[in-house]
């Protein structure tokens, strides 16, 4: 037997992880000194390399042969919604697009507030080399978390409170096209039903429809907020009749709200465009058969899950200068309903 035979192999990066607590990509990433892992996390993986003498110039090769060629989806609304809004669907469509033929596996993941730390521990454990996070509400504990333990991710939409790479849609520049679009019309008494308050594309939204209508010299107290189903938009549009009768046109910062408003106003006799203009936001599928056909902002969903999918997986491939954060731009369709 040879003398190379005999000797012990070396620690291996799966040791190093796992004993700095991190995944084996962090260990990656902290070796070759790149961005997004925690102060925490670089100082656990120097520990653990120092402690169990790790030859960190192996660690890109023991890496590209120990990588999960995993990464997950994880979209923190409950099951029922994520399977019957339209959005969801456009992201996964692109993500997967983006991921065909490179042999690279997708976990779809739901994410709630009772579950985040074993979702967590499951995404920290080796099963998923990054992760893509979708529809995150107010400063989420699962940004922070992962950051923790140096998971790569991307968000799809801007998050609060937290600095992370994320693609979005112009939501702002939208909304703004939106009540100028309405205000062209003529119309004076313009509300919104406004997407929820803690999340980045309620806010962008609400601040481009205030913008427009300031522009207009319009008044823009005319708010209700939903949380993208159709019943909180049937029960935003109430709230903003009783506020204005007079009413005579609205902004709806999704299409999927815009189905339950548009059902109160019917239910009301408000004749569409005719009495109140309505403009809704995503160019979904519920847009071109509502009734009547839905005039509304149109984002480009299944680009913006290909984008968030590149960007993800141009950082797992070691790319230099990649952009912090992508604006996916917007444009106004048309229809009958303004």
């Amino acid at each position: 037997m040879t003398e190379t035979a005999k000797r012990r192999p070396g620690p291996r990066i799966e040791e190093v992880a796992r004993v700095a607590g991190v995944s084996k990509s962090t260990v990656s990433r902290v070796i070759n000194d790149e961005q997004y892992v925690s102060a925490k996390a670089r100082e656990a993986v120097h520990a653990a390399i120092a402690q169990l003498g790790y030859s960190p110039n192996q660690a890109a090769r023991a890496l590209a042969g120990n990588r999960a060629n995993a990464i997950a989806l994880v979209v923190s609304e409950p099951t029922g919604r994520v399977l019957a809004d339209p959005f969801f669907a456009g992201v996964l469509r692109g993500v997967h697009s983006e991921l065909a033929g490179r042999h690279m596996q997708l976990l779809l993941m739901m994410s709630q507030p009772t579950d985040t730390s074993d979702l967590v521990t499951y995404l920290s454990s080796g099963h998923v080399d990054g992760a893509l996070l979708v529809s995150l509400h107010g400063e989420d504990p699962l940004v922070p978390m992962l950051a923790e333990i140096g998971l790569p991710v991307v968000s799809g939409g801007r998050p609060l409170g937290t600095t992370v790479p994320f693609v979005d849609a112009d939501n702002f520049t939208g909304a703004l096209e939106a009540a100028r679009h309405l205000a062209s019309l003529g119309r004076k008494r313009i509300g919104t039903v406004a997407g929820p308050k803690d999340m980045a594309v309620g806010a962008d939204r609400l601040s481009g429809f205030k913008r427009g209508l300031s522009e207009a010299r319009l008044s823009s107290n005319l708010v209700a907020h939903g949380d993208f189903t159709p019943e909180s938009g049937a029960r935003a549009m109430e709230r903003l009749l009783r506020k204005a009768p007079d009413l005579d046109a609205v902004f709806v910062a999704a299409d999927i709200m815009a189905l339950g408003a548009l059902q109160v106003l019917h239910a009301q006799g408000k004749r569409i465009p005719e009495d109140v203009a309505v403009v809704g936001f995503d160019d979904s599928v519920f847009a071109a058969t509502a009734t009547p056909p839905l005039t509304t902002i149109r984002q480009d969903v299944e680009e913006l899950g290909r984008t968030m999918t590149w960007r993800l997986l141009a950082e797992l491939a070691g790319e230099a200068g990649l952009p912090p954060s992508l604006l996916l731009p917007t444009s106004l369709v048309r229809r009958a309903s303004a």
